[in-house]
């Protein structure tokens, strides 16, 4: 049996504490859904799609925007597809979401990040 996929979402940490629930779910929604219109052709996503009712998702808190961006950088270089939410008009970074990747692809850039509570 091959290894499971995973979604990462990190979401801005200093938002998480002070925004509505909804807005902050939203946010989150906005960011999986550019994920999958920029890369859904890609394997991945086929194979994550195949077993609905058992998809994963992991859900962190980056302590601030700064941290957030940094790790939307490390992604960047690390060549790992993701995208970075960024609210507008206000321009501030919410979250990330990472394309589906087995864990071992991922972990290494997202390890120092808590799950959101």
């Amino acid at each position: 049996m091959a290894a499971k996929l995973y979604m990462y979402i990190i979401v801005n940490g200093e938002i998480a504490k002070t925004w509505p629930k909804g807005a902050l779910i939203a946010q989150c929604c906005h960011a999986v859904a550019c994920t999958f219109h920029l890369y859904g052709s890609d394997s991945e996503y086929s194979e994550y799609f195949n077993d609905l009712d058992n998809m994963h998702k992991v859900v962190l808190e980056a302590p601030d925007a700064t941290k957030l961006l940094g790790l939307g950088e490390a992604l960047q270089q690390g060549d790992i597809k993701h995208k970075v939410w960024i609210e507008q008009p206000e321009n501030i970074p919410t979250c990330i979401a990472v394309k589906p990747y087995r864990k071992e692809v991922v972990q290494k850039y997202v390890k120092k990040f808590k799950l959101l509570s």
